[in-house]
């Protein structure tokens, strides 16, 4: 009898420590995914306020690059400008679907006086933009949001696009 007690006793004192284990790496698991969803958060807030500069900059730029082999992509960068405002909206509406409050600061914007300069600081914000939103896409994947995923992909797209009208521009 007491034998059976005893292995009844160990067995429940096993369990006891298996659910305390699992309820430890359940509680481990969610702090993982809140950090890991409040770090999309902060990036996807990151990417809003290049999209602004990004805006900013192609309408200056579009207004001050001169000479008759820029008329056409001066024309594309006022398209740039629209499509990054639009990338905006996006982005603005991922941060609150999510539950926080999209930033209304502007990052850094790059002036220039010459025309090829202009045009390389533009390809630099489109290569840091691809690059951002790749990096978005894994997250929104391993979130498990899909939808948000889906979003930033033709964001992505569009940013694919631009670095290649301003390459096309630049003769590479």
């Amino acid at each position: 009898f007491h034998k059976n007690l005893n292995k009844r006793y160990s067995l429940t004192i096993g369990i006891v420590k298996l659910n305390l284990i699992i309820c430890i790496v359940k509680n481990q698991l969610i702090k993982l995914i809140m950090s890991t969803k409040e770090q999309f958060i902060k990036l996807l807030n990151k990417a809003l306020e290049w999209e602004f500069a990004a805006a900013i900059q192609y309408v200056q730029h579009a207004a001050v690059i001169t000479g008759p082999e820029y008329d056409a992509i001066s024309a594309e960068l006022i398209i740039h400008s629209n499509e990054e405002m639009i990338h905006a909206v996006s982005v603005s509406n991922i941060i609150a679907d999510l539950g926080a409050i999209p930033s209304i600061d502007v990052e850094k914007r790059e002036v220039s006086e010459n025309p090829k300069e202009m045009l390389e600081q533009d390809l630099a914000g489109e290569e840091l933009a691809i690059k951002i939103y790749k990096e978005l896409i894994g997250m929104s994947e391993q979130l498990g949001e899909y939808g948000k995923r889906r979003l930033l992909e033709d964001i992505l797209m569009d940013e694919e696009e631009h670095r290649r009208d301003i390459l096309a521009s630049l003769g590479k």
